[in-house]
């Protein structure tokens, strides 16, 4: 969504001829295989732990870190895997972002126009948004050192990545248009 932002403010007589129907099967093919083919390292190495003890997971879902608690055999390759992956996969991706957004808000304060840039900015703000929420929680969540750490803070991380940034999407993208905006007003003012 951020390429698709970037080429639609900062290079909008491109746009249909970059974002064409080759270029959107490509990206959509890259998010199903990265989706898909990611985590059957990360699976094929907890196939190989040993697991003793309590087989209760002291967790919402069966996420890797409250798993590997239960693990009583060497945990060194799939923790610099888990890493390895989190920083390739996760941080390149928000750092693309992060990237296009730079060159979005340098095109916008270039824009002549105060329109133009409220325009712009309102574009762009909602999906900056739920950005920030998601990679901010998946970046403490599987970048942060495993030293000091809170399972009760992962519990909390982890619900806010699947439940609240789930359910801000809608939110943030129902609130831009108008017709939901006055609405709203009617109902809280009544």
């Amino acid at each position: 969504m951020s390429y698709d932002r970037y080429l639609a403010i900062c290079r909008p007589l491109r746009y249909a001829s970059i974002m064409n129907i080759k270029l959107l099967n490509s990206l959509v093919i890259y998010s199903w295989m990265v989706g898909f083919l990611q985590p059957l390292i990360t699976h094929a190495l907890i196939l190989q732990q040993d697991f003793c003890g309590p087989n209760v997971i002291d967790h919402f879902f069966c996420d890797v870190a409250p798993l590997l608690e239960l693990s009583c055999s060497g945990q060194t390759l799939l923790k610099i895997e888990v890493s390895i992956v989190a920083l390739f996969v996760g941080l390149l991706q928000f750092l693309f972002i992060i990237i296009t957004y730079i060159l979005i808000f340098y095109s916008i304060f270039h824009m002549s126009s105060k329109a133009g840039k409220e325009k712009a900015f309102s574009t762009c703000s909602s999906h900056l948004c739920v950005v920030c929420t998601y990679y901010g929680t998946l970046i403490i969540l599987y970048l942060s050192p495993s030293r000091g750490y809170s399972f009760s803070l992962n519990k909390m991380l982890s619900l806010i990545n699947t439940v609240v940034t789930p359910f801000f999407n809608p939110i943030i993208y129902t609130l831009r248009n108008q017709e939901i905006r006055t609405a709203l007003k009617v109902l809280l003012c009544r």
